[in-house]
């Protein structure tokens, strides 16, 4: 049988076991709480795999080894930013988040920032939901962009009618099921995501007789993590735009979405556990992806199709060192399961943020939980197709489009967690200036050219960076010089930090 028939079937189990457990999902998701937050019941595994699987997407398998095969090992301080802004962001935040939100009956962190603020004039709240709807819409089409990408490449079909296809059955599941059913995919999808990632590059190894094939191979500048793809040596500034990644973490909504929905505080210590070696591992084994896909691989014309061109090579087609073609579609479902792992999360947070944040906010405050949970379904149609416009236009990778929404939310809302978390003095000014200032300084920093440039290019300094220390200072500044929080908010801070 040819191998794309095998690939075929593979897809269509991998589809058709997603959008079954949509649809068991269905029936359980009654009111707002169970389809933004699965009535705060994960178990561990569930919440740690759903977190992780959302977080890293099809940047994981496509962009990260994408950007070091070809800038070489440089790149790979990257993974040292987001292996070390996990582990914190597990230890620091979740248990206390978890916590804050259950005392203040948050289901959004939009809402969250509201009800700790007591922001009766709605702008915290507003604004947020604003700047969720403006990156997630990004964020999303960079999933949509690389589910393309792998139809194209794997089918052999035109990129726009691959794009309709991933997207189409994204949004199945996740408009039936909601949190319950992106969740327990989620955790399927990290499983396969791990296996795929770790095997596939070790298979690709031994069909080259070991690591001598690889040192033999490639340019040494490739091989030094403190040089670029050019011979030149990294700059302290690239060093620190690339660690600056691990600052996003303290701002993805749909990853601070998982800890408010894990069941107990007991599970949070075990998810923890989970969710960082699973990071970790993963990471690591992205980078070997791309350094083993160099020598394995040497003339890629699109360098974030190494692990697809390195599945098929290793398990399809003549020579091929593994010939078993099911195993190959299966290992392609995993880049499959990590766009639609993130896919479908952003989906739900920017629907929550629609339908929560401003609809009920500010347009129908008198609306049911039944007209809420529909109202809310349609905006997850409404958010898939600005994604899938954005994603038709192929002029930006992978790559770029997750680095530009990663920074927005790590600037708008990370430093703001922090603060709201361990300093009782922090309060609605300084919470409105913190988000509004962070959310754009990104946006002047990366879409905005001053003298032709825009100032990311002039100054190559990540703009998560400069966006999370003004959102900072702007959070301090305007808190000390204006009033204190009332006594009902410090009460509310030390009970619900234990204090």
């Amino acid at each position: 049988m040819p191998s794309i028939i095998w690939i075929i079937i593979a897809f269509i189990i991998y589809a058709g076991v997603m959008i079954v457990i949509g649809a068991k999902f269905y029936g359980k998701s009654t009111n707002l709480t169970d389809y933004f937050l699965g009535g705060r019941k994960l178990n561990a595994w569930v919440a740690a795999m759903s977190a992780q699987a959302s977080d890293m997407s099809g940047w994981l398998l496509m962009g990260l080894p994408g950007a070091i095969y070809a800038l070489g090992t440089g790149q790979l301080w990257i993974a040292v930013g987001l292996a070390i802004g996990t582990a914190l962001n597990w230890i620091f935040v979740a248990k206390k988040l978890r916590r804050y939100t259950i005392a203040n009956n948050s289901i959004t962190i939009p809402e969250y920032f509201e009800n700790r603020f007591r922001d009766t004039s709605k702008i915290i709240r507003i604004a947020s939901a604003i700047f969720i709807i403006i990156f997630f819409a990004v964020y999303t089409a960079s999933g949509f962009v690389a589910c393309g990408t792998l139809f194209s490449q794997v089918f052999g079909i035109d990129y726009q009618m691959a794009l309709a296809i991933g997207v189409l059955v994204i949004l199945i599941y996740t408009f039936l099921g909601g949190f319950w059913a992106v969740s327990w995919t989620d955790l399927i999808q990290g499983l396969l995501m791990f296996c795929a990632i770790i095997l596939v590059p070790i298979l690709a190894l031994a069909s080259m007789g070991g690591t001598g094939s690889i040192l033999a191979s490639a340019p040494a500048d490739f091989l030094n993590p403190f040089q670029d793809g050019a011979g030149h040596g990294l700059t302290l500034i690239s060093i620190i735009s690339q660690l600056a990644w691990g600052l996003g973490y303290f701002g993805m909504p749909h990853i601070l979405v998982r800890f408010m929905a894990i069941k107990d505080e007991n599970a949070v210590k075990r998810s923890a556990g989970i969710a960082i070696t699973w990071v970790v591992m993963t990471l690591a084994f992205a980078v070997v992806v791309a350094v083993v896909g160099l020598s394995f691989l040497p003339d890629l014309e699109n360098p974030e199709t190494v692990f697809i061109a390195m599945i098929q090579k290793v398990f399809m087609g003549e020579g091929a060192f593994f010939p078993v073609p099911l195993l190959g579609g299966i290992f392609l479902c995993a880049i499959l399961a990590a766009i639609m792992s993130t896919a479908d999360s952003q989906l739900l947070v920017t629907a929550s943020s629609i339908t929560s944040d401003i609809y009920k906010n500010a347009v129908n405050k008198k609306a049911k939980d039944g007209h809420l949970l529909w109202f809310s379904r349609f905006a997850v149609l409404a958010v898939s197709l600005v994604a899938y416009v954005i994603a038709t236009d192929r002029s930006s990778s992978i790559m770029q489009l997750v680095s530009n929404a990663w920074s927005g939310f790590g600037s708008a809302f990370g430093a703001l967690v922090l603060l709201s978390l361990y300093w009782r003095r922090v309060n609605r000014a300084g919470a409105a200036a913190a988000i509004i200032s962070g959310g754009l300084t990104v946006i002047i920093w990366d879409y905005v050219k001053l003298g032709g440039q825009t100032l990311a290019a002039s100054t190559e300094l990540y703009s998560l960076a400069p966006g999370f220390a003004i959102s900072l200072v702007c959070a301090v500044v305007f808190s000390l010089l204006t009033k204190e929080p009332s006594r009902e908010i410090t009460d509310e801070f030390d009970k619900s930090m234990g204090a």
